[in-house]
């Protein structure tokens, strides 16, 4: 069965103290949700994309890290799930789920 990431966006100067309780168990009863259908393989949540290193290869096998997310976005992934769904618009009925839970932009792309 294909797997898909399902992405929530979050724009860059994101406050998580805005996530409510309210929201916080529209998320919670989605997840259990996706647990009881047998659709959820990994859910996960990151830091702002502020705290992040990127790195780069040099020439002579080196590498560059530096501060700070590699592409420069008004946006970045907040946190994802990781599904196993029958096909596209299953994975898409699940991804407007999330966008209403979360109450963000959801981005739903299948792994190769």
């Amino acid at each position: 069965m294909p797997q898909y990431l399902v992405a929530i966006h979050h724009p860059d100067d994101y406050d998580p103290s805005v996530e409510g309780e309210a929201m916080q168990r529209d998320i919670s009863a989605l997840n259990k949700e996706m647990v009881a259908a047998g659709v959820r393989v990994f859910v996960g949540s990151l830091s702002p994309a502020r705290t992040a290193r990127s790195l780069r290869a040099q020439p002579g096998g080196k590498v560059l890290i530096t501060d700070g997310p590699y592409l420069e976005t008004k946006e970045h992934i907040g946190g994802f799930w990781v599904l196993q769904a029958a096909d596209l618009d299953e994975a898409l009925a699940w991804g407007r789920k999330a966008a209403v839970a979360c109450r963000a932009p959801v981005e739903v792309r299948p792994f190769l």
